[in-house]
């Protein structure tokens, strides 16, 4: 699916939650005027969170062209019990942005590496390490999974997504002091997860 003008900022006023939400409901049976209408109203706010990440400007236009792939083909997976439609499509925006330059920066690091070997090394010369560190992330991975939904969004968007408490508040449409909280339980659950000691 192609949409012209993919990545640049759309124009009118934006729907409310509600109207929003029913657009996607919509574009989940396949109705591609109410996929547009969602596109016209978000391809601004979608741009700028991309744009925020990635900074490059031919980068931020064709990652915001792949989230709204992304929500044409997930938008049946859309809950509005768990935030408002705005919310989840910017969030994956920033998570589309920031897997690209996790992507690029993993790219860099293997050339970088490979660069580093010396003569007559092989890269299995760094395995062991390798194999813990992976052993290591699969064990957080394992208890970010043990969080509630509402734990796991409020500890992703604000330690591993960079957004401000604040900013993460918004996103997911609730008040700080319910972020905190969210927080606060889900820190506590990944410490007794991980056994680090309080």
């Amino acid at each position: 699916m192609r949409l012209e003008g993919a990545g640049r900022p759309g124009g009118g006023s934006v729907p409310s939650n509600d109207e929003l939400a029913g657009l996607l409901r919509q574009a989940a049976v396949g109705d591609l005027a109410a996929f547009e209408r969602v596109y016209r109203e978000l391809s601004g706010p979608v741009f700028g969170v991309v744009r925020r990440v990635l900074l490059d400007e031919a980068q931020s236009e064709e990652v915001a062209q792949e989230v709204f792939l992304e929500v044409w083909r997930h938008c049946a997976r859309f809950d509005p019990a768990r935030g408002s439609a705005r919310s989840w499509v910017l969030t994956v925006a920033h998570r589309r942005a920031v897997d690209r330059v996790r992507s690029e920066q993993a790219a860099t690091e293997r050339a970088t590496a490979a660069g580093r070997l010396e003569p007559g090394a092989t890269p299995a010369d760094g395995v062991e390490q390798h194999v813990e560190t992976s052993l290591e992330r699969e064990k957080v991975r394992r208890c970010l999974r043990r969080l509630t939904a509402l734990q796991h969004d409020a500890v992703r968007l604000t330690y591993y997504t960079g957004y401000t408490q604040r900013e993460a508040a918004t996103l997911l449409a609730v008040p700080l002091t319910t972020l905190k909280g969210r927080l606060r339980d889900g820190l506590i659950r990944l410490r007794d997860c991980l056994g680090v000691a309080a």
